[in-house]
């Protein structure tokens, strides 16, 4: 069918990454506003449809590359099932759509929405071929989005939970380059992504070394820092620690032994244990932050 074709152009399995909008949400004790949650809920959206233009443009621009990828090739424009005019047709409603819903929020949801734009484009034509830029840039897109839940609702956002947000980033965009390296063929490397001949193996195991060590340091840090468990009056969420831990460490094996990692979000949605660790730590990280209140509206 002619929809399912221009569902995939718009790569809604990478709409998890959008899930990072709610992390203000929660963490801002707000999850049960339902003045907030609509808010949230149209940035969510309107990242999604922001995002899927992006990566339509990426599709235009890269798809002589994604033609001799393994998996890439698939997609609708590097197989042919949608042209490069029926793309550019689709993604302007879809664009305009979105800024329509990003006008509706707080202008500081604007100026992210653009940064975003602004980035994302800058990689898809240069920066995606400058080793190193373009893993920070793929995790300055990770801090809009965090930043731009919390423009959009009106709050304020903890500056370990921007850490935490640039290396878990940094260490899923380093797990991507990885993954990358171990699938693709030496002779076709340069031809698939050229940043690539910039990387190694070694190389990227010890930046992914880096991050996710950064990544439970900072997590834990903040669930203990004087400002969360005063906002919070617990020092519970230290206890949600080991799910993060958990997770890293989940990943990292999916890397190395499954040979995962080329598309986080697939990865993300179709292990199993990393599913059910993911909900733990949501459920309990509600329970600790929001029990007062549950026990109130129960009671």
């Amino acid at each position: 069918m002619r929809i399912v074709r221009y569902i995939k152009l718009l790569r809604p399995q990478q709409w998890t990454k959008n899930l990072f909008i709610f992390a203000a949400l929660l963490f801002a004790g707000q999850l049960l506003n339902s003045g907030f949650l609509l808010k949230s809920l149209i940035a969510f959206i309107a990242f999604c449809g922001i995002s899927s233009t992006v990566y339509i443009i990426n599709d235009i621009v890269d798809i002589e590359a994604d033609r001799i990828h393994k998996k890439k090739r698939f997609r609708p424009l590097a197989s042919g099932e949608v042209t490069v005019k029926q793309a550019i047709i689709f993604l302007i409603p879809v664009f305009i759509i979105s800024v329509f819903l990003t006008i509706t929020l707080h202008y500081y949801f604007w100026i992210t929405a653009g940064l975003y734009i602004i980035i994302n484009t800058a990689y898809t034509f240069k920066v995606k071929d400058i080793v190193l830029l373009d893993v920070f840039f793929i995790s300055f897109g990770f801090i809009l989005r965090v930043a731009g839940g919390a423009a959009a609702i009106s709050v304020p956002i903890s500056s370990w939970m921007i850490l935490t947000t640039i290396f878990i980033s940094l260490f899923l965009a380093v797990s991507k380059r990885r993954a990358e390296l171990s699938l693709t063929e030496s002779e076709n490397i340069p031809k698939q992504r050229k940043v690539l001949d910039q990387y190694d193996i070694v190389l990227t195991d010890q930046m992914n070394t880096i991050a996710s060590t950064g990544t439970i340091i900072c997590y834990a840090l903040y669930t203990v820092s004087p400002r969360t468990v005063e906002h919070f009056r617990t020092e519970n969420l230290i206890y949600t620690t080991p799910f993060v831990i958990y997770g890293i460490f989940r990943y990292l094996y999916l890397i190395h032994k499954k040979n995962l990692g080329e598309s986080p979000s697939s990865t993300l949605i179709k292990d199993i244990p990393l599913i059910i660790n993911t909900f733990l730590w949501l459920i309990i990280s509600v329970i600790i932050i929001y029990k007062q209140r549950i026990i109130n509206l129960l009671f």
